[in-house]
């Protein structure tokens, strides 16, 4: 027989608050809560599964919509299995998509690490590089965005996309 929890035992074991497991039961995000004859709700281990995935699951940056309609395809059982494949399967373009947006912040940041790194290693601010389009035109360019007249270290600081900008007299201004 499951072992039967109420809410304030199901809360101190997720570190969830109360407040939250009723408002994911709300959001039907929670299948299957039965209430006892006192008409308190009585949840099982397999609602703490279901916790555990919905954080894991908004961790990804899925929607709380997104993950109601996956526990209603998952309510229906074995005849939905199709729908929520492919509704993982969207869901995960998607993450693909930020992690690419992501990558392509980081090379940003790195870029901007290493410019700021040159200016206080030189004590000069480092000479703006032109930059070009990413397009591999006869601008002189390798396709990869980057002048091949410049170096490895100025690619570095200063990536394909990325404005530098200097603050004086709490102005920011651009240097390329």
């Amino acid at each position: 027989m499951p072992q039967k929890l109420h809410i304030g035992e199901l809360a101190a074991r997720t570190g969830r608050s109360v407040h939250t497991i009723r408002w994911y039961e709300a959001q039907g995000l929670i299948p299957g809560v039965e209430r006892d004859a006192g008409g308190r709700r009585v949840y099982t281990e397999q609602h703490l599964g279901w916790l555990d995935l919905i954080d894991r699951l908004r961790r990804t940056g899925m929607s709380i919509a997104e993950i109601r309609d996956y526990a209603a395809l998952a309510i229906q059982g074995r005849r939905t299995l199709r729908q929520r494949q492919e509704l993982l399967a969207v869901h995960r373009s998607k993450v693909e998509a930020a992690i690419g947006e992501y990558r392509e912040a980081l090379q940003l940041i790195d870029g901007k690490i290493a410019f700021y790194e040159e200016w206080i290693e030189s004590g000069r601010q480092p000479a703006a590089v032109p930059l070009s389009e990413p397009d591999g035109g006869s601008d002189g360019n390798s396709g990869s965005g980057i002048p091949t007249s410049m170096s490895s270290d100025q690619a570095r600081r200063n990536p394909p996309g990325a404005v530098t900008s200097d603050v004086r007299n709490g102005k920011l201004l651009p240097t390329t």
